[in-house]
């Protein structure tokens, strides 16, 4: 037997997707008053943020930042790193650009010899030099300026082997 006279066979059995929708659904419906109330929901911070907490996310994301970076760094007239003592640590001078290098020039007094530096990635600053000089040793980005920033010898900035310990403070 054929449906449509095009010599196609009849299937013999529906299949079970054609029984369900063959299949008569008693509607319901509802009344306004007896829907219940959808609420929206909104995520609630598990603990409030305080501003220590803060604090310490924004200096991992400039770390992070400064790790990334090529910053500039200058030799002093002996051809070492430039670098600046101070309350007992060793404080690699960094610099972002050449403009901020020309205004601790012109800070040092100084601006009228010609200062030899050279690009170094912020995590090798950190990671290989600062080791390298003896005792307590950071880096100063930007010294002397006001968006100036110190990368201090402890745990979680340089190396372990040559980190200051913080006696418990945290």
């Amino acid at each position: 037997m054929t449906d449509n006279g095009d010599g196609t066979a009849k299937p013999q059995r529906a299949s079970r997707l054609a029984e369900l929708t063959d299949a008569s659904v008693p509607t319901t419906s509802f009344e306004p008053s007896t829907i219940p109330p959808v609420t929206p929901t909104v995520p609630v911070a598990a603990e409030p943020v305080d501003a220590v907490t803060v604090a310490r996310r924004e200096f991992a994301r400039l770390l992070g930042e400064f790790r990334r970076t090529a910053v500039l760094v200058p030799f002093d007239a002996q051809g070492s790193l430039w670098t600046a003592d101070f309350n007992g640590v060793r404080w690699i001078c960094a610099f972002s650009d050449e403009e901020a290098l020309a205004r601790f020039a012109r800070a040092q007094g100084d601006a009228d010899r010609e200062w030899a530096y050279r690009t170094i990635l912020g995590a090798r600053l950190l990671d290989v030099m600062v080791p390298m000089l003896p005792g307590p040793a950071g880096v100063a980005l930007d010294a002397g300026s006001d968006e100036g920033m110190v990368f201090p010898p402890v745990e979680g900035i340089v190396p372990d082997a040559v980190a200051v310990d913080l006696g418990g403070m945290r």
